[in-house]
């Protein structure tokens, strides 16, 4: 695996390191609950592997939601070859349930205030649309008005 680009960040070669990961092993391609300390399995097999990048890698696919909602429901946690190995305990399923909702409701939220933007947005744009129709007409009767009494 070429994963050491000097140019790229930390977070840039955890992607592409992932990207390898999920080509590789069906258990990150299918978001298996990952077995506590697979990061060790992964050095065995790749020991030519950053360590900070490879922590990285996991945090981000330990963390994304879709990961998440499997580890909602799991049972048992799995190697690189897919193969039980320990049991997901109430406390991770919890976690899991809670990062989730804590997400879910953050992009509520974000959504929410997005359409209050946009909302005062088009308010203003209306706004400003309506003085500059009122500045049009002024515009127009002050001009009817400087030709009525111009032509005497």
């Amino acid at each position: 695996m070429n994963t050491t680009v000097a140019t790229v960040s930390v977070p840039q070669k955890a992607r592409v390191l992932l990207k390898e990961f999920q080509e590789k092993f069906a258990v990150f391609r299918e978001y298996m609950p990952l077995a506590i300390g697979i990061d060790k399995q992964l050095l065995v097999q790749l020991p030519e592997l950053d360590r900070k990048v490879l922590r990285t890698a996991l945090g981000i696919h330990t963390n994304s939601t879709r990961y998440l909602k499997v580890m909602t429901k799991a049972m048992v946690r799995v190697d690189l070859e897919g193969n039980d190995a320990d049991e997901v305990t109430d406390v991770h399923r919890t976690h899991a349930s809670k990062a989730l909702r804590e997400r879910f409701e953050k992009e509520i939220e974000q959504r929410k205030a997005q359409r209050q933007a946009e909302a005062a947005q088009r308010m203003a744009e209306e706004a400003q649309r309506q003085a500059e129709e009122a500045a049009q007409q002024r515009a127009e009767k002050l001009q009817q008005l400087t030709q009525k009494f111009s032509r005497r």
